[in-house]
């Protein structure tokens, strides 16, 4: 009588020579099928019928959802399993911050987890690890050597199993990670630790508070077999981590490992505390993994473009509208407005020549309106004239946090000039796309390096935000990319006006932006959309119906006159747009004019040079007020200045009554007024 048992071999009595020859058929079959399953292992081919626990998805990948020895674990197949099947182990956290897994799952890799939760790395974990590794190596047709995920409390696990099985670990890639128990959860050190944790941990252990104190199971004791072993480890952490405190773990860690002679790779985030974990663009994680996975060096990644995993500007409502008349009509026109960073040679010629070479069809006309010394408020009154001025315009870039904050602007001032370009420019053509930049100076390297925004930022971000317009935080690119060692500011950035390196850099900044916008071929359909304009302005009496008004509108009395091409007489410098022009000039305490204006605000755009005075001002006939037109910078320069005299009158028509006072700054030369332009609001 011949029974099959449940796997579908045959079974029968041995009796004599039939059972004999029955039993060594049943053991060929039994091998050919063990080899086929191998087979189909190897090549990653089994079904899900064939594999161990629930299936369901995970980021698109079949996960496989088992238990074993009484604990739970998990794998996550590969859609096609790279040769030898490498695989990686999250020790704990699994899908916290996946996109390294999800990445390795896309080149091939297996990606477990087995939950040994609250062990602490004790012995024990690492036993019933070493059983979870056989296990699934076995079932799944994995490679003998696993990569070790240890993040944060994982650490323990994955170093001390790298310790104690260094023969099954081909990598370490620890995140934040926990090295020494009286770190964390201790709290001995500078972290506050947790005391529920901390019992849990001493009961695990078998250890007493004062036993603790020379306890020896930690992975900062076991450092030398790992080293031994030669095994790479890369660790990212943040570098002002509060919960595991970078100098008690990594830091030890990574002195120890090297002089030992292995190899330690950190990436130390800055500013950043123990969350988030890992990098948004998890492509040094990954790489480092595949430079370690025999086979897998020709499929590395393109290296990421900056040094902690994610870039520096904000996307918003995209630059959809400008490449539609890009690509479609083949005509563009595109305005860079700014200070002395974008009016001289630099990144604006180099972003000129990225569009051409993204468009090379396409008919450009560019505008350079950048004016040295000249921030967002005069930006917002000179709109019209230097930006529309030939017409339409379909992309702006627009930096002032740098004259904004050293012009000494204050927070409602940089929100009222900035809003003031951006709801004017959308108010002129609501299609319009709008870039606005911050770029670096030292004041803000200082601000960026103790972790904060600098003010500036936040409040032009506040504008950025409120009109959905993509902005480049380029001043925390630069800081950051210093402190990675990628370059230094003096011998390669080399000042606040960049050296070309630095030019270069905010041209490849912007570039990335323009392939973030712009990631697939344009739609069909894609058409030219007006931008939703918001209701409300975040400030009634920002600058967004500002103009430059004529000096020859001014009534002038005795002691002023109209140069027709005023040109300075002594050494000091001048601005573009602020020599050769017409200027309305007095030097006489008491010269007198009117004007008459319509709007909510009035002001003057002024040179303001070694010699420049105070204006009183009274505006229909109500009392009278003083301006200093003499600045910091005015010693040596004829400062382009917008002085916004009153900025909180009610629309309508106005008087402005103006005489040069007797009363002068005391670094002043003289009581000298040059007025190029009035403005109203």
């Amino acid at each position: 009588m011949v029974s099959t048992g449940e796997d579908g071999l045959s079974r029968a009595p041995a009796v004599g020579q039939n059972a004999a020859g029955l039993i060594h058929r049943q053991i060929n079959m039994r091998l050919r099928l063990l080899l086929t399953t191998a087979l189909a292992l190897l090549a990653g081919n089994l079904t899900a019928a064939e594999l161990p626990g629930k299936t369901s998805d995970w980021n698109g990948y079949v996960r496989y959802d088992f238990v074993f020895d009484g604990r739970a674990g998990l794998v996550v197949a590969p859609k096609t399993a790279a040769p030898d099947k490498p695989w990686a182990w999250r020790t704990e956290f699994f899908g916290h911050e996946p996109q390294g897994d999800i990445a390795l799952l896309g080149k091939g890799f297996h990606v477990a987890y087995y939950k040994v939760s609250d062990m602490y790395g004790a012995p024990q974990a690492i036993e019933w690890m070493r059983k979870f590794q056989d296990d699934v190596e076995h079932q799944f047709g994995l490679a003998p050597r696993a990569v070790l995920e240890g993040f944060s409390r994982g650490g323990l696990y994955a170093f001390n199993y790298a310790a104690t099985h260094p023969d099954k670990v081909a990598a370490l890639y620890l995140d934040a990670p926990v090295l020494d128990v009286r770190s964390w959860p201790g709290g001995k050190g500078k972290g506050a630790g947790s005391k529920t944790c901390w019992d849990q941990c001493l009961k695990i252990f078998n250890l007493t508070e004062e036993t603790a104190k020379s306890f020896k199971g930690n992975p900062l004791d076991r450092i030398e077999p790992v080293a031994k072993a030669k095994i790479p480890i890369l660790s990212v952490c943040g570098e002002t981590d509060r919960v595991v405190p970078f100098d008690e773990n990594t830091a030890i860690l990574a002195k120890r490992y090297r002089e030992l002679g292995s190899e330690i790779e950190i990436i130390c985030k800055p500013n950043c505390d123990h969350h988030p974990h890992s990098l948004k663009d998890p492509t040094r994680i990954v790489n480092f993994i595949l430079r370690h996975t025999p086979g897998m060096e020709k499929e590395l990644l393109p290296e990421p473009a900056t040094p902690y995993g994610y870039d520096y500007f904000t996307l918003r409502g995209g630059l959809a509208n400008c490449r539609v008349k890009f690509e479609r009509g083949k005509t563009g026109r595109v305005a860079f407005m700014g200070g002395s960073i974008t009016e001289m040679k630099g990144w604006r010629e180099l972003v000129c020549e990225e569009l051409q070479r993204r468009f090379p069809g396409t008919k450009f006309d560019f505008i350079a309106a950048g004016i040295s010394s000249t921030g967002s408020t005069p930006g917002a009154f000179r709109l019209l004239r230097d930006v529309f001025g030939r017409g339409p315009v379909d992309l702006l870039f627009e930096e002032a946090a740098v004259n904004d904050e050293t012009n000494g602007f204050a927070d409602r001032e940089q929100v009222r000039g900035m809003e003031g370009i951006v709801r004017h420019a959308r108010l002129v053509n609501p299609a319009l796309d709008i870039v606005q930049l911050h770029f670096v100076d030292p004041d803000k390297m200082k601000v960026i390096n103790t972790g904060k925004t600098p003010v500036v930022i936040t409040n032009h971000e506040k504008v950025a935000k409120h009109y959905n317009v993509p902005s480049i935080d380029l001043a925390r690119e630069v800081t950051e990319r210093i402190h990675a060692g990628e370059f230094t500011w003096e011998k390669d950035f080399k000042g606040l006006h960049p050296a070309p390196f630095g030019h270069q850099l905010y041209a490849k900044s912007i570039a990335r932006l323009f392939d973030a916008a712009w990631p697939q071929p344009l739609d069909a359909g894609a058409k030219i959309q007006p931008y939703p304009l918001p209701p409300q302005p975040l400030d009634a009496k920002s600058y967004f119906r500002g103009r430059l008004v004529d000096i020859r509108e001014a009534q002038i009395a005795a002691g002023w006159k109209l140069d027709p091409s005023w040109k300075s007489a002594g050494k000091a410098g001048t601005r573009k747009g602020f020599v050769n022009v017409p200027m309305l000039v007095s030097e006489e305490p008491g010269a007198a004019l009117t004007l008459k204006f319509t709007g909510s605000a009035v002001g003057v755009f002024v040179a303001a040079g070694p010699d420049a005075g105070e204006l009183e001002f009274s505006v229909d006939g109500g009392p009278w007020r003083t301006t200093d037109l003499f600045t910091h910078w005015s010693s040596g320069l004829h400062i382009p200045w917008a002085y916004v005299l009153d900025a909180e009158l009610a629309d309508g028509a106005h008087e402005l009554t103006l005489r040069i006072s007797d009363k002068k700054n005391a670094e002043s030369k003289g009581h000298a007024a040059r007025i190029v332009n009035f403005l109203a609001n």
